[in-house]
């Protein structure tokens, strides 16, 4: 089995894809310890990437140039200054040089040494081969980003095993999670608390929750003070900024956590907690469209959903939730998304945006369901809600860039979340007719039976109906 970490789920990284930015870049920074490995380091003397199926369709709006040409700069996506990235590019592009792994230049021709193949390999439609030059070899290495930042290697076994670590509730599905939490009487997150001691301690866990939470706070926080056209050529005008404008009140604030106290101050109606809701979701796909800092949550095209709905708890629903209901909602969360990932993908370029606005808007849903009292079988019963009305969702980018209609969905998922919670609270998990287990098994038979242009290739949908000159 599986022992997929919250911290697999939740990844620090750099917008505006997972699987087509964070994923390239950490497969770059694979190919150099490969390279390191096999000692030849520092005989390499050029390299060139190829990329292929729906990197290669895709890869120039979610710029997965960029990001192979950062990972083989040996720039780590976690902490890099956001505003260096565009320096970094600008001088490989200028100098057609490349600092290999941060530590020795090499002839580095983006426009030539990065090649678009439209055909797709047969492992999985986001496929990348690097290839390094000595003097005398030629050294060759195919990765697949997989979804949610994942890489691996067709040789792989593909578990994910969170640094070899053993879990003591393993579980591959909702079915088995359930059981442990019946026999040890025990909520969903509190089981996955054990199983993240078997890989750090308490300090660390607790320490890089709150980590993951204040990226995404300031993520929000940014994009609310934000205004501008967004990058790409769509002309996209970030709408965030004059929404929270119009709904935040006079207090003054000067940081993120005082942001989020004068919200709790605001008169709330309906219409009100809607445009919230729908201000925070926005605000995190804004600064993920623009490169920005973001929270893979499960994926970068989906990050804005799980703290929309984080956020909502926090400022509308219960004034007095802190750092254990934080870490409470982030571990639920990042459960339902290992099941999700293990029985079927959070893959767009598999299964379509179902796999992604879906699978976000169930682990969120899950999550604000154990924080306002659920069961175990009601939490994966909201789990279960949210996705059955993503079945189907299309991925189709207009221009192959992660803004429309990808933004506007992060609010309706994240919408949904809350309503799904709701209706799973006020039901009887023995009344329910469709189990968690049967959404995920349903969710990888439609992506498998779902047309390749509608898995973000750029090739169906909205993305041939508008294209950048309507725009």
């Amino acid at each position: 089995m599986e022992c997929i970490s919250v911290f697999d789920m939740l990844k620090i990284g750099i917008g505006p894809s997972s699987s087509h930015t964070l994923g390239p870049w950490r497969a770059a920074e694979r190919f150099i310890k490969e390279i390191k490995a096999a000692n030849i380091f520092n005989n390499v003397n050029k390299i060139k990437v190829d990329l292929y199926g729906s990197l290669s369709l895709t890869g120039k709006g979610h710029a997965t140039d960029f990001a192979v040409m950062l990972g083989l700069s040996g720039a780590d996506p976690e902490y890099i200054p956001v505003e260096d990235i565009s320096n970094v590019i600008d001088q490989i592009k200028i100098t057609n040089l490349l600092k290999f792994g941060n530590e020795i230049d090499i002839s580095f021709n983006p426009e030539t040494d990065i090649v678009f193949n439209r055909n797709f390999l047969p492992f999985h439609a986001n496929g990348l081969k690097f290839t390094a030059f000595t003097d005398d070899q030629v050294i060759e290495s195919v990765f697949y980003s997989i979804g949610g930042g994942f890489v691996t290697k067709e040789e792989d076994d593909n578990n994910i095993t969170s640094d070899q670590g053993t879990f003591p509730y393993l579980f591959n599905n909702s079915n088995e999670l359930l059981e442990f939490c019946n026999q040890q009487n025990k909520s969903i997150s509190e089981i996955m608390f054990e199983n993240e001691k078997s890989l750090r301690t308490e300090e660390e866990i607790d320490r890089e929750l709150m980590r993951i939470w204040n990226t995404m706070l300031e993520c929000m926080y940014i994009g609310c003070h934000t205004e501008g056209i967004l990058p790409g050529g769509l002309n996209v005008k970030r709408r965030a900024y004059d929404m929270h404008l119009n709904l935040k009140g006079a207090l003054p604030y000067e940081t993120p956590q005082e942001w989020l106290q004068t919200i709790r101050k605001t008169k709330v109606y309906f219409r009100q907690i809607l445009k919230w809701v729908s201000c925070f979701a926005l605000a995190v796909n804004e600064v993920n469209a623009s490169l920005g800092r973001v929270v893979t949550a499960p994926t970068n095209g989906s990050s804005g959903v799980i703290p929309a709905v984080l956020m909502y708890y926090l400022v509308i629903e219960n004034h007095k939730a802190g750092e254990k209901e934080i870490k409470q909602f982030l571990t639920t969360a990042g459960v339902i998304g290992s099941i999700f990932k293990k029985g079927a993908t959070i893959s767009a370029a598999m299964g379509g945006c179902q796999a992604e606005i879906g699978v976000s808007s169930a682990m969120a849903a899950a999550a604000l369901c154990e924080l306002m009292g659920g069961t175990p079988a009601q939490v994966t019963m909201a789990a279960e809600i949210a996705m059955e009305h993503h079945l189907g969702l299309t991925c189709d980018p207009i221009g192959g860039l992660v803004q429309i209609p990808c933004i506007e969905r992060n609010t309706m998922g994240a919408i949904k979340a809350i309503n799904a919670a709701e209706l799973a609270l006020d039901t009887d998990p023995l009344n329910a007719k469709v189990p968690l287990d049967k959404v995920v098994n349903t969710m990888w038979e439609t992506a498998k039976d779902m047309n390749n242009k509608y898995k973000e290739t750029s090739e169906g949908g909205l993305a041939v109906a508008v294209n950048i000159a309507d725009c």
